[in-house]
């Protein structure tokens, strides 16, 4: 398979974040690949995504095969999953790539409620990631707070705006993948370790949904930017 520098792959595409983004991503006219540590569900998503955006060039393959053919490697796994879905993916990235990391460490991962999060000895789910990816790989944290159903809700914008830290080169990239879906504004979050305060705001964000009942899920909008951010 050869490798084009406008493909994105969406590891965890068959979870309803990631799906949602596939979706996006898809109906925008990017190349998308599915990647799943069991690659007939990641085929599976992907005949998903084909009925709902006819036109989308999707495929569904196993985590290594879609690294190895994308510029952008999204996780959007669990993060009890995160590390090895890392370390299954190591031999197939390579220098100049970004991996871009949705993860929130949510408690769930412990067994406790989804609106507390757990502490992390490199301080954030991103650099967690960063700890274990190769050397020339730059790590991204970016689109933790969309709501999935919102996402898979075609009909609609999401409206949400997305904090995007990392390395600047490699996060204006990532920004400028957010325009591709309706509603999404990326804005410059700074260096990877304020992704600790964004993936904070998750459960805050899961709380607030349940308390107000909102099922469809919140987004966040930041005030008094310039237009042109």
């Amino acid at each position: 398979m050869t490798t084009r520098n406008d493909t994105i792959a969406i590891l965890g595409g068959t979870g309803d974040q990631g799906l949602g983004l596939a979706l996006r991503f898809c109906r925008s006219g990017r190349r998308v690949l599915i990647g799943s540590r069991k690659a007939e569900r990641a085929v599976e998503a992907a005949e998903d995504v084909r009925k709902q955006v006819p036109e989308a060039d999707v495929e569904g393959l196993g985590n290594p095969e879609a690294t190895a053919a994308a510029e952008i490697v999204i996780l959007s796994v669990p993060f009890e999953h995160t590390a090895s879905t890392v370390k299954g993916i190591k031999d197939s990235l390579r220098e100049g790539q970004i991996v871009v990391s949705m993860t929130v460490p949510l408690a769930t991962a412990v067994g406790d409620s989804a609106v507390r999060t757990v502490g992390i000895w490199q301080g954030s789910a991103a650099e967690l990631v960063k700890s274990l990816v190769p050397k020339g790989v730059d790590v991204v944290s970016a689109f933790q707070n969309v709501s999935s159903h919102r996402l898979q809700d075609l009909a609609n914008p999401v409206e949400c705006d997305v904090v995007v830290s990392g390395q600047k080169a490699a996060r204006q990239k990532v920004m400028a993948l957010c325009p591709l879906v309706e509603g999404l504004r990326g804005l410059d979050g700074g260096p990877l370790s304020n992704a600790r305060i964004v993936e904070e705001m998750t459960a805050l964000i899961i709380g607030l949904n349940i308390r107000h009942k909102v099922p469809e899920g919140l987004g966040v909008r930041f005030t008094g930017l310039p237009e042109d951010q």
